[in-house]
């Protein structure tokens, strides 16, 4: 039994969960966002928030996920998250209703260092009680 909740298992679940939610969270901003419903869904500043609180799980997903350590898994999620902003905004010139924004990028952006400085934050807390 305690192999199953050893350390290296428990990180491969933690790690296996944050790809999981990662493309959750690609799959809701590519389909759902594509819907009519998606236009104008919530009003300014409200919109700002809900893309930095998005862009800051997801950069914290993928930094878990990715599971390097130090600068290089932090790089990988802003880089990451950001990538995923930039495609999000270019969706949108596609879409009836929908427009891109450098104010929703530059949410994305605050949301993504955000994001990447929490996982750093988390990793050392994790590494201090180990």
């Amino acid at each position: 039994m305690s192999i199953l909740f050893s350390r290296n298992s428990l990180s491969s679940y933690l790690r296996i969960a944050a790809a999981m939610l990662v493309l959750a969270i690609i799959l809701n901003l590519f389909f759902w966002g594509a819907q009519p419903v998606a236009v104008n869904l919530l009003p300014t500043p409200w919109d700002k928030f809900l893309h930095g609180t998005t862009f800051a799980v997801l950069a914290f997903g993928i930094g878990l996920a990715s599971g390097m350590q130090e600068s290089r898994g932090l790089i990988i999620a802003i880089c990451g998250a950001l990538l995923i902003g930039i495609l999000d905004e270019w969706h949108q010139v596609y879409l009836p209703g929908r427009h891109p924004s450098w104010d929703d990028l530059l949410a994305d952006a605050v949301g993504s260092l955000s994001g990447a400085a929490l996982l750093m934050l988390w990793r050392k807390s994790r590494n201090m009680h180990s």
